[in-house]
């Protein structure tokens, strides 16, 4: 990678982790991300700061918080892990870089016409005749049947 994009700070997909990037779980669901930011910047000063949000806009209980340097992100991990803030007991810890997602593919969810995994499904799954369950089967219940 040339110089300009390659930041070794951040995550590029190789799996480094951020000294500086923070992990903050269990929040409340009515904590603002200014009472967030006002929280950390006790600590020194604060990047990038996110709480995130589910498709109604309503916060999953986590998000990250950047500090400017090693430091600060180490005195805020001491500081507020396991601090009650907004009636909640937080965790903070240096955030993980992302998992592959390779398990996308796995059968069931809702959605998901590729099978049902243990729950019969759209074409699979099983039953309690080990026969696989799922719809349109002739050995199954509402298949078609010569009479």
């Amino acid at each position: 990678m040339d110089q300009a994009t390659f930041n070794p700070g951040q995550n590029q997909g190789g799996g480094q982790v951020n000294p500086k990037k923070l992990f903050i779980g269990n929040l409340s669901w009515n904590l603002s991300l200014d009472d967030l930011r006002a929280e950390f910047s006790k600590f020194g000063t604060v990047e990038d700061a996110i709480i995130l949000m589910d498709k109604f806009q309503r916060s999953k209980g986590f998000g990250f918080v950047t500090m400017s340097t090693e430091e600060e992100a180490q005195a805020a991990i001491e500081g507020l892990n396991g601090v009650e803030l907004d009636g909640r007991q937080i965790a903070v810890n240096v955030a993980q870089p992302p998992r592959p997602r390779d398990d996308r593919h796995s059968s069931g969810g809702y959605n998901d016409r590729r099978g049902g995994g243990d729950r019969g499904g759209y074409r699979g799954g099983s039953s309690s005749r080990g026969n696989g369950g799922g719809y349109g089967r002739s050995d199954d219940r509402g298949g078609r049947r010569d009479y």
